[in-house]
């Protein structure tokens, strides 16, 4: 359990947001392929602000506790905020991650994004955060954190 500080362990054993919306503004899912984690992340949005979001998530305990903080982080922020949030940022946020698991808060990240993509498809809102950006692309090992 050393490798978990208290920040962590509260949001694994005391999750936050977990669930799912009634009729969600926006779904995302994103999956590891590194460690077959699952993440859906769903929000809700009014006047271009994240009112709600709930996640639910298959996957370790850091998966889990990304989930948490996650969606902790992003309601209230406008929609162009929670696009800037990064997995470090998460990670940040929980006080850190064992190396091993830092793409925990990458799948995290993109489940944000799909679902704020989701959103934007459905009412024809443009992002410059999400210009290029395709929800199905598989990223590059590296970026789910293992080196880092």
């Amino acid at each position: 359990m050393a490798l978990y500080n208290d920040v962590v362990m509260d949001h694994f054993l005391n999750p936050k947001n977990v669930g799912e919306l009634e009729n969600p503004d926006g779904s995302g899912i994103y999956g590891s392929p590194v460690c077959g984690d699952m993440m859906q992340i769903q929000i809700m949005v009014e006047d271009d602000k994240i009112t709600d979001a709930r996640f639910k998530t298959f996957g370790c305990g850091s998966a889990i506790a990304s989930s948490s903080m996650a969606t902790s982080m992003i309601i209230g922020k406008t929609i162009e905020e929670a696009l800037q949030i990064t997995n470090k940022q998460i990670i940040d946020e929980l006080g850190g991650l064992p190396p091993v698991k830092v793409h925990c808060s990458v799948l995290a990240d993109r489940a944000i994004k799909n679902a704020i993509y989701d959103y934007a498809m459905k009412n024809g809102k443009t992002y410059a955060a999400l210009e290029g950006y395709d929800p199905e692309a598989d990223d590059d090992e590296d970026e789910h954190g293992v080196e880092e």
